[in-house]
């Protein structure tokens, strides 16, 4: 099993982990745990979650910088439909099916391969796809057995900017952060 980083500022992040960074093309997250911090609100027919706003820009980011972006949950929800059509997410999977199966259809259609992927998950339904992923991660407060998968562990939790925290790190392995600061200071 390849040696794993917790918690590390970029600036501290390991050769292999580092590599695995630069190869990604496709971000993929669970919603429920990792996106959300777990909470769902319903009553008077309706339900609402709570999303992390420095998440989702964090997504339009990555997108605008050639990283495609999509969501795999075993919940089907408005709330995370509304959500990702306000984000125009690629791809939106919210099905009890299996997650594997689920991650390995959005591959075939963004062409890419499992070690191009990088997955955050925090509970059991995420393990298959976690151990698969060219780079695994989990949220702070994710299960025990996620974050023993998982190649990082964020410092922050689901629905607490642990999305963000991780997106920054992709920008800054592929090179492409400092462009996007001078951008939004001129």
């Amino acid at each position: 099993m390849p040696a794993r980083s917790k918690s590390k500022p970029a600036s501290k992040i390991s050769g292999p982990l580092l590599r695995r960074m630069r190869r990604v093309k496709l971000f993929l997250c669970d919603v429920d745990g990792v996106l959300t911090d777990a909470s769902v609100f319903i009553g008077a027919g309706i339900e609402i979650k709570r999303f992390h706003i420095q998440d989702g820009l964090g997504l339009r980011l990555l997108q605008k910088n050639g990283i495609r972006v999509g969501w795999v949950s075993n919940r089907p929800s408005t709330a995370t439909t509304e959500r990702a059509t306000e984000l125009k997410v690629d791809f939106l999977y919210q099905d009890k099916t299996s997650k594997v199966d689920a991650v390995e259809t959005i591959l075939r259609e963004a062409r890419v391969q499992w070690d191009e992927v990088c997955y955050v998950g925090d509970d059991v339904v995420d393990l298959g796809v976690l151990r698969r992923a060219g780079l695994a991660v989990s949220v702070a407060n994710g299960i025990e057995e996620a974050r023993r998968q998982a190649h990082y562990v964020t410092r922050a939790e689901g629905g607490h900017g642990a999305v963000r925290e991780i997106v920054t790190l992709l920008l800054k392995a592929q090179g492409k952060w400092n462009k996007i600061v001078r951008e939004y200071s001129s």
